[in-house]
């Protein structure tokens, strides 16, 4: 160990406000969306969502947040570093719908029963952290195997669209309000101006934008004053609840959606720690994921239905100069939100437009990431592991506004949407397009540097995965777009890539593979 080591670590920085506030309006939003969905769609008791399943989502938060700050003073004092930056944590906004929509919903409409449908979610939430679990003793391997440009990609792709755009999109909306903070944060972050008094460019971006919209208006002080009602709840164990819904019928039956999204935990967050380690950070990849799945296995014993992955903005959080104490505070403040039931209050305080700006930022340089921590050939890798995403982007915009027109994709129908956009092939895409970016993104880098034979392989691997329908597999029922598991639907994709890795095994009799870059 180095011999500044631990004068070097601080457990609070100057940037670890900015950090704070930016990680803070993001798990705020899931704790907003958990409320939503669970009270409007789901139909549940008030009891049942703040007595259990906030005080649940606490407990996972807390005991996630606390560890990878752990994780961030180890690995500072074990390197010397002045600055290491703990991995963002928090409920991974995807499953939340997919448990929300596909797991808990249909067991509601089947049973009208909101506490069997809570249980089932929980059986849920417990398989999703078993697979995180259990994937992190293999995670480490597909590191290895798989070039950075195919990892980073897909993140990059995910913060241009699901985080960039949407945050664009709040600004933009309410330019009165979201303007100025975004000016403050673009002032330090890409203009490197220091503000007076060395004031976190984060605190201010909220407290102006918070005060705008209070002085233009647009907030309701009805209902803030409403919404303050001190409630406490303390967490407990609900076991017997959990292991009565795994032993059911109904786990089976859901096993369709928990698989995938438990691998697409697992993956994500693969990405994400490949993205501290280009920032500078190598955290150990098995004891990063086993505790992503610890973290998810809490939230269920404890009521939660939702499982927790490692966020995307580790790069972001780093610039900003953040360390470990924002995911300590982080941590804190969400737990005394969740178990004080002040969830409601503080949204009804702050507008979500105020921290817009940050969010922003932080998928403004996860995207360059992928371009900067990269060989500099291997940009149109990059841009390759765009596509999947921006198909994903663009069916969430599709459905949404049927949504809002009460209509949806079955209602509309293919033929009629296809006269407009390749719908199916949109769709497509869209399935799985976590694991289509990663292989795309990886035989892309091969086809770069020459080697053939490696590119068949991944060819090979995304007809596998499509064959189990993981990767483009979908069906049209119930008004929703939903996976559909085995070759029946998925065949023309196998045969194709197939045929691609065919093309480019032979394209490697041709001419010799390099010996250079990542091997598979």
């Amino acid at each position: 160990m180095p011999s500044d080591a631990h004068t070097s670590f601080r457990w609070w920085r100057a940037g670890d406000l900015d950090g704070f506030f930016g990680l803070f309006v993001d798990n705020l939003i899931q704790l907003i969306l958990i409320v939503v969905l669970c009270g409007n769609v789901l139909q549940m008791p008030g009891d049942l969502v703040f007595g259990r399943i906030l005080p649940g989502v606490a407990v996972s938060l807390l005991v996630g947040n606390g560890f990878y700050a752990w994780q961030a003073r180890r690995l500072a004092l074990a390197t010397g570093q002045a600055q290491v930056t703990a991995l963002p944590y928090g409920v991974n906004t995807v499953s939340l719908f997919a448990h929300v929509l596909f797991v808990m919903k249909p067991v509601l409409e089947q049973s009208h029963d909101a506490e069997l449908a809570w249980r089932v979610g929980l059986a849920a939430c417990l398989g999703s952290g078993v697979i995180e679990l259990a994937g992190a003793f293999l995670a480490g391997w597909v590191k290895r195997i798989t070039p950075r440009a195919a990892l980073l990609a897909t993140l990059a792709g995910i913060a241009i669209t699901f985080i960039a755009m949407d945050f664009c999109f709040r600004i933009f909306a309410q330019p009165l309000v979201g303007l100025l903070p975004l000016a403050v944060i673009l002032l330090q972050y890409i203009g490197r101006l220091r503000l007076p008094f060395d004031v976190p460019a984060g605190l201010v971006a909220v407290v102006l934008g918070t005060g705008l919209a209070w002085g233009l208006g647009r907030m309701d002080a009805t209902a803030l004053n409403a919404a303050f009602a001190l409630n406490p709840q303390w967490p407990a164990l609900y076991l017997g609840d959990l292991l009565e819904a795994t032993f059911s019928n109904y786990l089976l039956q859901f096993l369709p959606v928990i698989v995938p999204m438990g691998l697409f935990n697992l993956i994500g967050s693969l990405q994400n720690l490949e993205s501290a380690e280009a920032a500078g950070d190598r955290f150990g990849v098995r004891s990063s994921l086993a505790m992503n799945g610890v973290g998810t296995i809490a939230a269920a014993c404890c009521g939660s239905v939702f499982p927790t992955t490692i966020y995307i903005g580790h790069p972001g959080w780093k610039k900003m100069g953040a360390g470990a104490g924002y995911s300590v505070a982080n941590g804190v403040a969400i737990t005394l939100l969740c178990l004080l039931g002040l969830v409601g209050w503080v949204a009804a305080l702050v507008p979500v437009e105020a921290g817009a700006a940050i969010l922003l930022w932080i998928g403004i340089t996860i995207a360059a990431q992928a371009f900067q921590a990269t060989p500099a050939d291997h940009a149109p890798a990059v841009v390759v592991g765009f596509f999947p995403a921006l198909a994903g982007w663009g069916l969430l915009m599709l459905e949404s506004g049927l949504r809002a027109a009460g209509a949806n994709v079955e209602t509309v129908g293919l033929t009629a949407l296809t006269q407009q956009l390749p719908i199916g092939g949109l769709i497509a895409l869209e399935r799985g397009f976590i694991f289509t970016s990663m292989i795309w993104s990886a035989l892309t880098v091969c086809l770069i540097e020459a080697r053939y034979r490696a590119a068949a392989y991944w060819a090979l691997a995304a007809a596998a995965i499509s064959a189990t329908g993981l990767m483009h597999g979908y069906a049209i029922a119930g008004g929703a777009i939903v996976n559909a598991y085995g070759p029946a639907t998925t065949w023309p994709f196998v045969a194709g890539y197939a045929a691609m890795a065919a093309a480019f095994w032979m394209g490697g009799w041709r001419a010799p593979c390099k010996k250079s870059g990542v091997q598979i």
